[in-house]
């Protein structure tokens, strides 16, 4: 078990210790159970919450929406405004999967899905045989540009005579995607969103949360998520028989006779009803995770303020109400840091900082594509510290293993690569954490 899942189970409410035992003394140690249901519930009572900001509720609006007051900023509808139905899985990367099988992908379609991004949100498509197109990012939300995305579109359809079967924006450490504008132009061209809210848990655009706008909504509850489950994903869905059908495929697509009768292939993808009880527990605080994270990276904004060449990324608008699941900042490229020289002076070994998985042995310490000597300096400097900091992620149309997909790019999210850092935010990082991360940025500059 990683260290990042330790400190999850440290900081537990102590509710989740007491599904789990209500799992065992009940003997439901299987992939299915009451705290799958449960789960599932807590989970669509989260997602079809829609909030209103002050300056979207007019004074009508309190007779016909029994809409009450929630602190200074936000004004919460106690009336569900939205109807999706939810289904808990072992991984949010099997929440893609299914999603695009859900949306009629097979062998030879294509699927444009976001480069900036973890590679989960792409790999699912090659599961099918299909072809990622990789649509690059714009620079304020850093994720999927949408005159990129509509350019993507008109030029595959003519270069292959068909639509993408589907798009699949990303929100990137939780900021949220310009939804507004990737549906407007999904919708124009009839072709299904899956979003992929895995990093975006509790994030919301104009109040509502992220994996609702689209045909399907993709979470995780991986160890580093904002809620865990050690491990899991869910898919929200339109409807009940969305759900019904993605349940299906997810228990081995079984037919309705005594015998297993199989007539389409089916995945062993649904969670644990051992995992689903922590992933209940885990929802009591929930709204305290997300405050935390917002909290930190409001810290960050003020601690480093004043420090030159460092910018913190942040949501460009109220609409855009990120969970910040991970803080994340850029560097100017003429900023020095101390040992630059000694920066990929040496090839990594293994998983770098808590990355989990095992990696291959590599005789170079250089890609083609690599943060600046500046950035794996301070991540250097920051890891004798003590502090576990991370590039971002190298966006999915540079890897080796996508070299021939298309791609539509403008370089943004490569010049961001270059020079971007992620900072630590989870719920164990405290005020001190964050003022001694921040020292010990400003003493590695020059």
């Amino acid at each position: 078990m990683s260290e990042r899942i330790l400190l999850c189970l440290a900081h537990m409410s102590g509710r989740e210790m007491d599904f789990i035992k209500e799992a065992f003394d009940q003997n439901w140690v299987v992939p299915l159970g009451p705290n799958v249901n449960g789960f599932e519930a807590d989970l669509e009572n989260f997602v079809n919450e829609v909030v209103l900001t002050n300056r979207d509720v007019e004074i009508s609006d309190w007779l016909t929406n029994s809409i009450s007051v929630k602190g200074a900023v936000n004004i919460k509808v106690s009336q569900e405004k939205l109807h999706k139905e939810v289904v808990a899985l072992s991984a949010g990367t099997a929440a893609v999967h299914l999603a695009l099988i859900a949306c009629g992908v097979e062998a030879g379609d294509e699927v444009i899905v976001q480069s900036f991004t973890f590679c989960a949100s792409s790999h699912p498509v090659t599961y099918l045989g299909a072809t990622p197109v990789f649509v690059d990012s714009e620079r304020e939300t850093w994720n999927m540009d949408p005159e990129l995305l509509e350019e993507a579109i008109k030029d595959r359809i003519a270069k292959t005579g068909k639509k993408p079967k589907a798009i699949v924006p990303v929100a990137l450490y939780g900021m949220p995607y310009k939804i507004d504008r990737i549906m407007e132009i999904a919708d124009r061209y009839g072709i299904p969103v899956i979003e992929d809210a895995a990093e975006g848990f509790g994030s919301r655009f104009n109040g509502q949360v992220l994996g609702t706008f689209g045909k399907y909504g993709v979470l995780s509850f991986n160890g580093n998520k904002m809620i865990t489950t050690s491990g899991g994903g869910a898919l929200i869905c339109r409807d009940a028989e969305a759900k019904r059908q993605i349940m299906w495929y997810a228990t081995q697509a079984r037919e309705s006779y005594p015998y297993y009768q199989h007539e389409a292939i089916g995945y062993n993808y649904r969670m644990s009803n051992i995992c689903a009880g922590i992933g209940r527990g885990q929802m009591t605080v929930v709204d305290e995770h997300i405050a935390h994270h917002r909290h930190v990276q409001a810290l960050y904004k003020e601690l480093l303020k004043d420090v030159e060449g460092i910018t913190l990324h942040e949501a460009p608008s109220a609409e855009y109400d990120s969970n910040y699941w991970l803080c994340t900042a850029t560097r100017n490229e003429e900023l020095r840091i101390k040992n630059e020289d000694k920066a990929y002076a040496q090839v990594v070994t293994g998983a770098v900082g808590g990355a989990a998985g095992v990696t291959h042995a590599t005789k170079s310490a250089h890609t083609d594509l690599e943060p600046n000597t500046n950035v794996e300096a301070l991540r250097m400097y920051l890891d004798t510290a003590g502090i576990e900091s991370r590039p971002l992620w190298k966006p999915m149309h540079t890897q080796p293993v996508y070299r021939n997909a298309p791609r539509y790019t403008n370089g943004v999210s490569e010049s961001l690569f270059k020079v971007g850092i992620c900072l630590p935010a989870g719920p164990w990082v405290t005020d001190e954490h964050v003022r001694y991360i921040v020292d010990q940025i400003k003493a590695a500059i020059l």
